[in-house]
């Protein structure tokens, strides 16, 4: 076991709640935009009440002062309601600006917040309720209080508010605007200071619930010290304070961005919401994940967080409407190959420069402006960007920084620098983080395979978890012996002191040969391709890696057309086309080719039905659920590894239903 970290001490870390952070930013930037909210998009019960109405498809802002006075008078109402000190209080809503006034107003009040998807369905909202004693539930509208009542006797809820407005006769049923004009009728400043002097920063803020890839979703404990600890280790390196170079771009008062990912997953709801809001910067809330072209063209972001999945997608659009444009197909892979060599050069050469000036002019200024032509930075998260992908995005002028984190963390553990990005890592760990990296849990042939120390990472610092609720086994065996929490993903750490995120250690497969394989590195290359939309990978205990493989049904007819083939254009015909098989069997090919001979891909099977959240292969933030992709295509699987008809360049095509 080898031990590292960036050292500095925590006594004074974490020391305020997150209201009396949230206090002190608004009282700072009083007169400077919070939030940004479109109107048309929902009946808020709040509009005409707390705040105008937006125009419809229109932009407005709210002030820090303005967000203030509604978050201090939803918390007055909240407490008039009987929700009070340590009272469990769910979040049921997509992402919006009234979750973010929630949040804040129910820590205010002194209620410890648990959260609940948009997506979940009955059985998962019985859980995410029932589990933490939820006594009272905020949810967005009539779609989603019908799904709570439907369960409303097997949890122990009494009180339930609505964001948009109702028609509902039922006693224990609030709108947002009830619970704001209670405040209203009984706010005052010297009982607000009071209930935020009853809360302490060693007390229980949250219960986020891990996604769910494997297992029934457990409640992480994060407290108020947890969540404020880790805004200052973000802020210490990307905030005001940050000790960067001139002209280096930074979170700050002037940073505006848009917020669309899950805000009941920790990542967003410390990067695009506390993190954001500590430094005096503005969050515009998209309308949904299929209107981000237009918002951001609207709201002109300076930064935005998202996770993979959705880079990959950003530059699949970009991609599909290059070479279908003026620019012509050539042009845009030349200008791909240009942006990733000029970020790789230090200095680049007079004849790399003019090249660049070329596809800047062509390709890259045009992605800048789809994004709003303002953005200084872009944060990943939640899963791995290929290096690839990476090093086009700073190619193109859009700097990305990948990062670390998990729940339990409240949420980040690791980012890279902004002064000093290094693609194809996630980064160094934030001031106040120890790091241990135990090279038991690996073969001593792969421990040594790589230059540095792989293992699983073990991490400590006041932003970590206590445990997990009601779980007493579960958070024993979470932590080791002298404190440190293990994360169970296998990483390398290099000797520059950054990181290298190899595979959850539970999702390595172990083949009968005892090789190791890391999934997320053979589906990444596997997902370059412009025709496979997304892969998985199995061969745990079998003798090779085989793959379940979703066809870009939108893709492929153009791309065999370039190819000079023809295929079908319905997605059912699509899956047993033997055209379509052999381009898919090239782009295997091509992918192995970047791979070790114990990775590569043998068998495979194709599918035109995509991974969702909806047909449950999917978490709501976008990671795959493999057990129950294995389980949805158990029979193909099997049939891979049938020694009667297997050869290393077989292909076959399945339903997928």
């Amino acid at each position: 076991m080898t031990q590292g970290g960036n050292g500095a001490g925590s006594e004074s870390v974490g020391d305020r709640t997150v209201p009396q952070l949230f206090e002190a930013s608004t009282g700072q930037h009083a007169d400077r935009p919070a939030q940004s909210y479109k109107g048309g998009v929902y009946h808020r019960s709040l509009a005409g009440v707390a705040f105008e109405g937006a125009p419809e498809g229109e932009f407005v802002d709210l002030t820090y002062g303005e967000m203030r006075s509604i978050v201090r008078r939803l918390a007055t109402g909240f407490r008039e309601l009987d929700i009070s000190l340590g009272d469990r209080a769910g979040i049921f809503a997509d992402t919006r600006m009234e979750w973010a006034q929630c949040d804040f107003a129910l820590l205010s009040a002194g209620a410890v917040v648990t959260t609940v998807y948009e997506s979940s369905s009955p059985d998962q909202i019985r859980h995410l309720l029932d589990d933490p004693d939820a006594t009272a539930v905020v949810v967005e509208n009539a779609n989603l209080l019908d799904r709570v009542l439907s369960v409303e006797d097997d949890i122990p809820v009494e009180t339930y508010i609505v964001m948009d407005a109702v028609d509902c006769d039922r006693e224990d049923v609030y709108t947002l605007a009830d619970v704001y004009e209670m405040g209203d009728e009984e706010y005052s400043e010297g009982k607000f200071r009071t209930y935020l002097a009853e809360r302490d920063p060693e007390d229980l803020a949250s219960l986020v619930y891990t996604s769910g890839t494997t297992g029934q979703p457990k409640g992480v404990r994060l407290t108020h010290r947890n969540f404020v600890a880790n805004v200052e280790q973000v802020e210490s390196q990307y905030g005001p304070s940050a000790d960067l170079p001139s002209g280096t771009p930074r979170i700050d008062e002037t940073t505006r961005t848009v917020s669309y990912l899950p805000l009941a997953h920790v990542f967003e709801r410390q990067s695009g919401h506390f993190s954001i809001f500590e430094v005096g910067g503005c969050v515009a809330y998209a309308e949904s994940v299929d209107t981000l072209k237009e918002d951001f063209k609207t709201v002109e972001p300076t930064a935005a967080t998202s996770v993979p999945r959705v880079y990959e997608k950003i530059y699949d659009a970009v991609r599909a409407e290059a070479e279908s444009s003026t620019i012509g197909e050539r042009v845009f892979p030349w200008a791909v190959q240009v942006g990733r060599r000029y970020h790789r050069e230090e200095r680049p050469g007079f004849a790399l420069q003019t090249k660049y000036a070329v596809a800047d002019r062509l390709v890259f200024s045009n992605v800048r402006d789809a994004l709003g032509g303002n953005i200084e930075m872009l944060v990943s998260g939640g899963g791995t960007l290929s290096k690839q992908l990476a090093e086009l995005y700073h190619g193109m002028g859009l700097p990305i920084f990948e990062g670390y984190g998990l729940t339990e963390a409240s949420p980040v553990v690791t980012t890279n620098p902004l002064a000093e990005p290094k693609t194809g890592t996630i980064g160094t760990p934030h001031p106040g983080i120890d790091i241990e990296i135990d090279t038991k849990t690996l073969p001593e042939e792969q421990i040594g395979a790589t230059l540095g120390t792989t293992g699983e990472l073990l991490i400590r610092g006041p932003n970590v978890t206590d445990g997990y609720w009601k779980l007493p086994e579960a958070t024993e065996a979470a932590f080791t012996d002298d404190g440190y929490f293990k994360t169970g993903d296998i990483v390398t750490r290099r000797p520059d002191d950054y990181l290298v995120f190899r595979e959850r250690s539970k999702q390595l497969l172990v083949l009968s040969t005892g090789k190791n394989v890391a999934p997320q590195r053979v589906e990444g290359e596997l997902e370059e391709s412009p025709i496979i939309d997304q892969a998985m990978i199995v061969g745990d205990g079998r003798k090779f890696v085989s793959a379940i493989l979703v066809l870009d049904t939108g893709e492929i007819v153009d791309y065999a057309a370039k190819q000079g083939v023809s295929v079908p254009t319905e997605p059912a015909e699509m899956q047993t086309d033997e055209s379509v098989r052999d381009l898919v069997a090239s782009e295997r090919d091509r992918a192995n080719e970047s791979l070790e001979s114990h990775e590569s891909v043998s068998a495979f099977r194709l599918t035109t039905e995509p991974f969702t959240e909806v047909n449950g292969l999917l978490t709501p933030t976008m990671k795959k659920k493999r057990p129950a992709i294995t389980a949805a295509y158990r029979d193909e699987i099997e049939s891979m590894y049938d020694d009667t008809e297997f050869t290393r360049t077989e292909q076959v095509t399945v339903d997928g239903e």
